[in-house]
Parts: C-alpha cells; structure tokens; sequence
C-alpha cells in the first residue's frame, strides 16, 4: 500500500466547529492524498435534496489512500460509504464519523477475458451496462436501470427486472473498517433479497460481473426497452429516493408488490409536510419542495401503518435510513 504523505494533506474549510478526526494514537490525522472535507452537507449529494451534514466527507485518491486513511483512523470512529445517494435518506441532524464518497479515480469499467468487467466501485450503472453493449456483453442490461454505483449495487444486492447483481458478480475488492484490502468471492457475500453479510464498514472499490456474447444490437434494444419502461412508470425527474420498501415475499403479502399494498392501503398522493407518496408509482417518496428528511421518513412510516393495518402485511424500508435525527444531533454536527 502506498504511504500516507503528510505534505500532501487537503482539509477543506468546514462550517463551524467539527471534531477533531483522531488515528489510532489520538493524534489528529492529516497527510490524506483525497480531499477530507470537515462538516460537509450532504443534502446536495443525495437524490432526495435534505439531511444533514457529514462530520467529515473523505473522498480518497485511490484504493492505497483509502486503506492507509482507515488503518489510521480511530477503530471507534464510525464509517459510511456513499454512492450516488439514490437510495437513502440522510437524518436532519447528519452522519456521525466519517462519510466515504468513491469519485472519479474508482468510476472505470475495463472489459475482460470470458465475458466480464471489471469496474471501480464508484461507476454507475449506466456506465456498466454500456460498457457491456460496446464490448458485446449481455447479461447486464438491468444495471442501466439502478440509480447507483457498483458499490451499492454489491451490498445491497441491488435488481431490477427480475434480474439482481448475485446473479452476475463474481468477486468484489474491499477494503475492511480495518484498512486490510480483500477480495471477496460472490459466494462470500451470503446474499439474500436486497441484502448481503459485506462486513459493516466496508467500502467496495472494486467488483467483476460476467456476462455472456451477446450483440451489441440486442443489447442495446433491451436497455432501450427498460429505459422506456422506467420513464413511463417511475417519477424520474422528481427528488426521490427511488423504491421505498422491499416487495415482501408471496406467502406474505398474497403475491402482491409493495406497491400494490401502497396502493390498496389508498396511500397514493399521502403527504406530510412537503413529502409526498408519489401519484405515479406509489413506491417512490417524494420532495416536493423543501421536506426535510423527518418529513419524508414519517411520511413512509405513515404508509407503513397504513399498510399493516389495510392488509396485515409489515412492509420492511429498502432505502436506507442513516444518521442523527435534528433532536438527537449535537448543536453543531461533529461538535467535540
């Protein structure tokens, strides 16, 4: 792994106050090669536009920055990777610790022997599935359809048209909360539906998927097919978090989707302040205007309530609900 240079250290200006980010030693860490920003607001990098700030945002140079950071940093310190925030709600009162945020150096994709990508963990899944179509690799249409990074995808398990990514991974690089980068085998992951056993504090930098031969033709028909398809059921061009809850199982629910059971329960339209169930596709929340996130995460366990008491059936969150809520928060984020 490379090693930490102090002299190359970027701290970005903060807003107000913010704990100092201590090494295992209790000495102030510095000599990053990636930008450590103290206080940073997360709203803006999250699809729903509210929340709370970061204690501190860490943007690494690369895979070695990252590991040297985490071998550094406090074990006690607590450690969140980000994507494109697609699929989360970020608390008013922010991310305790330390936020990673993957950016350009982790968003390649390079094409392989026997039908595979090897892509960085910050890529999206457009860039995947297209990838995929110039190098005639099929299998990987449904990524153009996920509203996240390669990361995301890998611990969540993340699927769209019946299609999910245990289906094509074959091995992920992470780096542990410990700083020991390791590759992990698809088989390791102990997947399940939307779900997997990636150790908490684990941040995925890179991933392979294998695909089949496929023609580049075909392939892009079928992520044309899905594109149409999202348009014209899902509120794309609103602040959203994309699907709420998880499609429970059949014996459950009767075999009916989570929406279904939005839906049945006559939640559609359902506001609270300026959250809103959407009218189009009643598993998406909404910012209408300014929510803050206690508005769009009351909002969903209203539907929740609703839900168990139409139909008997407990919908479970998909998206992801992290940080402090505005009264549990210290007056200033991150404030020693």
């Amino acid at each position: 792994m490379t090693a930490v240079k102090p002299s190359s250290v970027r701290v970005e200006p903060s807003r107000g106050a913010a704990a100092r980010l201590l090494d295992t030693n209790g000495v102030e860490i510095s000599g990053v090669r990636g930008k450590l920003t103290a206080n940073a607001p997360l709203a803006p990098l999250v699809w729903f536009k509210a929340g709370g700030a970061a204690e501190h945002l860490f943007e690494p140079a690369d895979a070695d920055d990252l590991a040297a950071f985490l071998r550094a940093l406090d074990p006690a310190t607590p450690v969140m990777a980000l994507g494109l925030g697609s699929n989360l709600i970020v608390r008013d009162g922010g991310v305790p610790g330390v936020v990673i945020r993957l950016g350009k150096p982790f968003a390649k994709v390079v094409a392989g022997a026997d039908h595979t990508l090897t892509c960085g963990g910050g890529a999206s899944g457009i860039l995947v599935s297209s990838t995929a179509r110039d190098t005639g690799i099929g299998g990987l249409e449904f990524l153009r359809s996920i509203p996240g990074t390669v990361g995301g995808f890998v611990r969540m398990n993340g699927g769209a048209y019946g299609r999910e990514t245990a289906e094509v991974l074959v091995s992920c690089d992470v780096i542990l909360r410990s700083g020991e980068p390791r590759t992990l085998a698809a088989s390791d992951l102990g997947y399940s539906y939307r779900h997997s056993k990636l150790p908490g504090g684990a941040v995925v930098v890179a991933a392979t998927f294998r695909g089949h031969a496929a023609d580049p033709a075909n392939i892009q028909t079928e992520m044309d097919r899905i594109a149409a398809s999202r348009e014209a059921s899902q509120p794309l061009r609103s602040k959203t978090g994309g699907s709420t809850f998880k499609n429970p199982a059949p014996e459950f629910s009767g075999g009916h989707k989570a929406w279904e059971l939005v839906d049945k329960a006559g939640c559609r339209g359902l506001t609270r302040g300026e959250a809103q169930v959407s009218e189009k596709h009643c598993n998406f929340l909404l910012n209408t205007g300014a929510a803050t996130s206690a508005d769009i995460e009351d909002l969903g366990e209203d539907v929740r309530r609703k839900v168990k008491e139409a139909t008997g059936v407990e919908l479970e969150w998909e998206i992801q609900r992290v940080g402090l809520s505005a009264d549990a928060a210290p007056t200033k984020v991150g404030n020693a």
